[in-house]
């Protein structure tokens, strides 16, 4: 049949199919519509479809970047299947996974679904790269040892690779326990709440300082402030704006080599259309300062 009468399949950004196939393609999308662990409004299983439905409506050309992303080639996998056993067994699927396809030579982007899915894809990167280090955006610690009966929990998710000896850096931070707080200054982690980052005198250079030369960035979007991020499920006052993520984010790709990243929580009911269309467009933005280089005039 003649295939220019059908819409073509979705895929991340409705790149041309020469771009989107697997074999060549140096990124591969993993959706993982996993929500089982929250504990704030519910929705974020909807997450990865509904960043790639809004990424469909994106120019391909990024006009700060004054390149065309895609051209590295963008491979969109099927949703995948959620282990309804435990988290702990889905945060294993997920590191089998990324492993897998990290050793097929691919640039893995996570979609989720929930902030626990960073656990398994950063374990399955750190075995591989061992010097790697963790740039984590986040308005939340999660460094509790346990919650809701497991430590594999969302809330849970930086204090599981901080004991795996993950070196980590967490910027956005506005919302932590007595317990997360203590721990923090007992063990001078580099954690940077919003304001402490905005009075940096070296600006983002004095995070990216602390990064190893191997960055796998994990961005939970409640990190965004929810005048622009209100599709999340436990939204807090007082965020980054997207000047400043992508700012940050710019600067670490100048310096350093981005070797993965994920983006989660997303929840889209919880907010409008423009939520979905600026996580679609961190990520290609993301693809594009790891990966492009710039065409040039």
């Amino acid at each position: 049949m003649a295939q220019e009468r059908f819409f073509p399949r979705t895929t991340f950004a409705a790149i041309p199919e020469d771009y989107a196939r697997f074999e060549p393609a140096r990124v591969v999308v993993l959706p993982i519509p996993y929500g089982s662990t929250g504990s704030g409004r519910a929705g974020c299983r909807e997450g990865p479809r509904a960043i790639i439905d809004a990424s469909e409506e994106m120019e391909l050309y990024d006009i700060d970047l004054e390149c065309e992303p895609y051209r590295v080639g963008i491979h969109t996998l099927p949703e995948v299947v959620p282990h309804t056993g435990s988290a702990q067994a889905m945060v294993a699927r997920v590191e089998e996974i990324v492993g897998e396809l990290l050793d097929g030579g691919k640039f893995v982007v996570t979609l989720g679904g929930e902030h626990t899915l960073t656990v398994g894809a950063v374990r399955a990167y750190r075995q591989r790269i061992p010097n790697l280090s963790l740039l984590a955006l986040d308005a939340h610690a999660d460094l509790r040892q346990e919650y809701l009966d497991t430590p594999y929990n969302h809330a849970c998710v930086l204090r599981r690779l901080l004991d795996d000896g993950c070196p980590l850096v967490q910027v956005g931070l506005r919302s932590a326990t007595r317990e997360e707080h203590e721990l923090i200054r007992q063990r001078e982690l580099p954690f940077f709440s919003v304001s402490a980052y905005r009075a940096l005198a070296g600006g983002p250079g004095e995070v990216v300082s602390r990064l190893s030369e191997d960055v796998y960035v994990s961005i939970d979007l409640d990190v965004f402030d929810p005048s622009q991020m209100a599709a999340v499920g436990t939204p807090e006052p007082g965020g980054l704006l997207w000047d400043e993520v992508v700012g940050l984010l710019a600067a670490v790709a100048g310096e350093k080599r981005i070797v993965g990243f994920d983006v989660t929580e997303l929840s889209p009911r919880l907010g409008p259309f423009a939520n979905a269309q600026l996580a679609a467009k961190l990520a290609y933005r993301l693809i594009g300062l790891a990966l492009a280089a710039p065409a040039g005039p």
